[in-house]
């Protein structure tokens, strides 16, 4: 390729995988006291991706994030694993920020930094958010900037004018190719994303955050209530460690109806 790649990846600030999440007593937000965050999982890869192909053909990585001001954090993680500029669109106002307003705000911040730097070549997202799950803000954005796209990715190569991606099915890849630029939506398992580096941790608390100052006015969506379904628990009952707990193995398998028609010698 014979110009410097420009790309664009949109991540989002979410509670890390595995912690307990906690409703708060309104039900109108989750307690975020005790909870670690991170970079939704789908979008990690999609950092990785961009900061690769940069890697092989050169260019610039830009991350943004709409988000509070604590979303600098995943900012500068995405620095100091290979990103080379970082915006946030605050957007810590109290207000809702449905996915209509969350792709109005990144629409109207895209526009802007094209209009500054030139135009991106590919804007990835992740395929969906690890918390809301909404799977809606890249296909609007997309939409808004007239730009193809397509989800579900797990490969991507790049040609001059054109790029080409994959998305796995049962039968094995759905292959489009879709000329430049174009918008695509990855799924975690695209790569193995690395670890930062001393070095790159250092660099990206130097690197300069840009903060951008969008409006976007709430969509048609509104949140009614948080539900936290209760928790299913299961316990394990130890039958016996020695040929003792035959018999009480036989009893469980006649209690689930697994043995049946006839007495069992024991």
């Amino acid at each position: 390729m014979s110009e410097a790649l420009r790309i664009l990846v949109c991540v989002k600030r979410v509670p890390a995988p595995g912690a307990r999440i906690n409703v708060t007593d309104d039900g109108q937000a989750i307690e975020t006291a005790h909870l670690g965050f991170t970079t939704s999982p789908h979008e990690e890869c999609a950092v990785e991706e961009a900061v690769r192909l940069v890697e092989a053909g050169g260019g610039s990585v830009t991350v943004l994030t709409a988000g509070p001001p604590e979303a600098e954090e995943q900012l500068r993680y995405a620095a100091s694993v290979g990103a080379t500029e970082l915006v946030l669109i605050p957007a810590g106002d109290g207000g809702p920020w449905d996915p209509q307003r969350t792709a109005s705000a990144l629409t109207e911040a895209i526009r802007g930094l094209e209009t500054d730097g030139g135009q991106f070549d590919l804007i990835l997202f992740g395929n969906e958010s690890a918390d809301s799950g909404g799977f809606q803000v890249g296909v609007r954005v997309a939409h808004a900037l007239g730009r193809p796209i397509v989800n579900g990715i797990k490969d991507i190569d790049l040609a001059e004018d054109r790029i080409v991606a994959r998305r796995a099915v049962d039968a094995g890849y759905e292959v489009y190719e879709l000329p430049r630029p174009a918008v695509l939506g990855v799924k975690e398992g695209l790569n193995l994303p690395r670890y930062p580096t001393m070095k790159g941790r250092l660099a990206s608390k130097k690197m300069d955050l840009v903060r951008l100052e969008v409006a976007a006015e709430p969509g048609g969506q509104a949140m009614v209530r948080l539900h936290r379904p209760e928790e299913q628990v299961s316990k394990t009952e130890i039958l016996g460690d020695s040929p003792d707990a035959a018999v009480a193995v036989v009893d469980l398998l006649e209690e689930l109806g697994v043995l049946s028609g006839g007495a069992v010698d024991r």
